[in-house]
């Protein structure tokens, strides 16, 4: 079962913003910022993609 985030469709503050750019800088995965960020993976990817932020992919 996928986990379930309490934080659905709540709009994103600049903290969280500043946090995505510097956890996507240090090369971490969507999955471990989505845990640290208690956002769905979904959430991220969107958010990455408006605001050009490059995330790391697993290979």
């Amino acid at each position: 079962m996928a986990e379930r985030f309490e934080r659905h469709r709540q709009p994103w503050t600049h903290d969280e913003l500043e946090k995505l750019k510097v956890l996507a800088k240090k090369g971490m995965a969507l999955k471990a910022i989505s845990k640290a960020m208690t956002r769905s993976e979904e959430s991220i990817k969107d958010r990455a993609k408006l605001d050009g932020i490059g995330i790391a992919r697993l290979r």
